[in-house]
């Protein structure tokens, strides 16, 4: 990894955790396409970026958690799921998921998903939802093991179609990233055991910072276009994406 690279990386994150994309997938392909060593210091990289992402959040809804102490418990009851599965199943899907021909499936299939959904939730009639249906927003979330789902998607979408409203449902998507992203980055850190050189220091740095300041800027974006068809657009982007990705780098 260089200055570049490390950039880039941060820049990816930032800007496509919480967007209906899946970021798993993005750095996938993008560490694929600069030919970013699968070495334990990406691993460590990906988690201290992803960190940076959720800082963001964290920093843009903090009010909103410290005056509303009820959405802290509607977001333990739909990390549950996550939990509970995280564990059983990280080890498989790490071994086994995390190529881009997966990343590429699971992201054109997405957004046909994408593009079906937004007809469809848009016909549901928003209503108060009870913990019951925040466990199943979580156990929705749990579709983001497969990388190129996306995290953001899943929960949106499943918040959605249970009858939460747009608003509603991107905003507890983007708080239910706070547990799930930073149990999980903490978990993978747990499994890593590496040294770095003082170099590696300082890409970690600039792509902490860089997924802070494009994870702020890409909530931001996406909670002003939050009602302009944001699904269809990205739907149609996972698509042309996973097609070109797939005839340019994947040999078949």
């Amino acid at each position: 990894m260089n200055y570049i690279t490390s950039l880039i990386l941060g820049i990816v994150e930032g800007l496509t955790e919480f967007l209906p994309v899946s970021s798993t997938g993005h750095l996938i392909l993008a560490s694929n396409a600069l030919g970013v060593p699968n070495d334990d210091f990406l691993k460590v990289f990906e988690i201290v970026i992803q960190t940076g992402a959720i800082l963001a959040v964290i920093y843009i809804y903090w009010k909103d958690l410290i005056k509303d102490h009820a959405y802290i418990l509607k977001i333990g009851v739909a990390f549950i799921p996550t939990a509970i599965l995280g564990l059983l199943l990280h080890g498989i899907v790490k071994k086994y998921l995390f190529t881009p021909v997966v990343v590429c499936s699971s992201l054109f299939i997405g957004g046909i998903v994408l593009l079906f959904l937004e007809n469809l939730t848009a016909k549901i009639k928003p209503k108060k939802l009870t913990y019951v249906h925040y466990f199943l927003i979580g156990l929705s979330q749990c579709l983001a093991f497969i990388p190129g789902v996306s995290r953001s998607a899943a929960s949106i979408l499943g918040a959605r179609l249970l009858g939460a409203s747009r608003e509603e449902a991107v905003k507890f998507s983007f708080l239910l990233a706070i547990p799930t992203i930073l149990s999980a980055s903490a978990y993978s850190l747990l499994k890593v055991k590496t040294q770095m050189v003082e170099a590696e220091y300082i890409y970690l740095l600039l792509g902490l910072l860089t997924s802070f300041v494009f994870g702020f800027l890409s909530v931001k974006f996406f909670l002003k276009i939050l009602n302009h068809k944001t699904f269809i657009v990205c739907g149609i982007y996972r698509m042309v994406l996973a097609v070109i990705y797939f005839l340019v780098f994947i040999n078949v």
